[in-house]
């Protein structure tokens, strides 16, 4: 099928990794795992406390581990974190281990789904919308230089992406 029957979602926070992840995951019929649910189970504490404790450092240190951990399972669907691919290693891992998809969505997009999540610590700022722009900026040729398939969530419904995505990767095992 595709890389150890592995897809891993890419994208900033807010594009739907989780919401499209949950309907890909039961198309497929894959075990769905969000990167930062997990390390919040097994930290016990929510991401902001994490930031607010051990810096972005500590953070990324804990989804780097989490990451590789995670990828050597097969036959997951995984929702990472918009900053997983920060790291080279993780970009690696992402792309030996599985199929890569990249969520993207316009900065407006972004800005409207995240507005009242106080559970992403980097846009609690007086100005989320240049904190997003930023990041997509530094980020978006990351997410494409590990996607084998890049995806706009923009104004979609998360089924309607997701049957998009089951749809392209049969397409591409033919």
């Amino acid at each position: 099928m595709y890389k150890n029957n592995n897809i891993f979602l890419v994208g900033p926070m807010g594009a739907g990794k989780t919401t499209i992840g949950r309907f890909l995951a039961n198309s497929l019929d894959l075990e769905f795992v969000d990167l930062d649910t997990e390390i919040e189970q097994r930290c016990g504490a929510n991401i902001p406390w994490i930031f607010d404790v051990e810096g972005e450092e500590g953070f990324r240190k804990r989804e780097a581990q989490l990451l590789d951990e995670v990828t050597l399972k097969k036959g997951i669907l995984l929702a990472t974190g918009g900053g997983a691919v920060l790291a080279e290693k993780n970009r690696k891992i992402l792309k030996e281990r599985g199929y890569v998809v990249y969520l993207s969505a316009s900065v407006d997009q972004l800005l409207e789904r995240t507005a009242h999540d106080k559970n992403r610590p980097l846009l609690q700022v007086d100005n989320p919308r240049a904190v997003i722009e930023s990041l997509i900026s530094d980020r978006d040729p990351l997410y494409r230089d590990v996607s084998d398939l890049v995806v706009m969530t923009e104004r979609r419904r998360p089924q309607l992406v997701a049957e998009e995505i089951v749809d392209e990767v049969y397409h591409q095992m033919r």
